[in-house]
């Protein structure tokens, strides 16, 4: 290299340096940003009440992250080939009476206080879905956090978690009359439901 050529190549990279901040700059920065965020935290200036909406850039940014992460975290779960039987929807209908319906709804059911009081508000599943099957059962058993869907997976096996789905599948398009006979033809005894899965007693 010549000496033109490597004076060249210095101030080069001297002016790529000045574009950016010094090590020093940056390290204060960090502390700064640091302490007003523990300040932030400390003082309890975002108002996390259920009944007070996140700012539409937070809301945002959390319904992407947990889309994204069901997404992600839900890649590989297999249905079972018999999701669509009777049997399933069935026992799923009984379960998604005791245990969804009250903040989920369905065809003909009436908002209840707790559904009107939650916050995010949980989805009336008897609309529309754009979940995989499989995203669906990562859902009902790890649940979401921040909202107040439980991880049904903590008490209830695989299998269940199945039926659900399939129920849950189902809910769109039915009618209040249809959504009153299935559920009229499901398991009344949630205890016989888990009476006879594995590890269950």
């Amino acid at each position: 290299m010549t000496d033109k050529e490597a004076g060249a190549a210095s101030m080069d990279h001297t002016g790529w340096k000045r574009h950016f901040p010094s090590l020093p700059f940056v390290g204060v920065f960090a502390v700064i940003l640091g302490l007003g965020l523990a300040a932030f935290i400390y003082l309890g200036i975002y108002n996390i009440a259920a009944d007070e909406p996140h700012t539409p850039a937070v809301y945002s940014v959390l319904e992407r992250l947990r889309d994204r992460s069901i997404q992600v975290h839900a890649r590989g779960i297999v249905p079972p080939t018999d999701l669509a039987s009777a049997q399933r929807i069935a026992i799923g209908a009984g379960l998604y009476t005791e245990m969804c319906s009250g903040c989920h709804l369905g065809p003909g059911v009436e908002k209840s206080e707790m559904s009107q009081g939650l916050y995010p508000q949980a989805p009336e599943l008897a609309k529309v879905q754009d979940l995989t099957p499989g995203q669906q059962f990562w859902i009902i058993k790890h649940g979401v956090k921040l909202s107040a869907m439980p991880a049904w997976g903590k008490t209830h096996p695989d299998p269940l978690i199945w039926d659900m789905v399939a129920f849950v599948r189902k809910l769109p398009g039915m009618t209040p009359e249809q959504y009153k006979a299935i559920i009229a033809s499901a398991p009344e005894d949630h205890d016989a439901m888990m009476k006879d899965m594995p590890g269950m007693k």
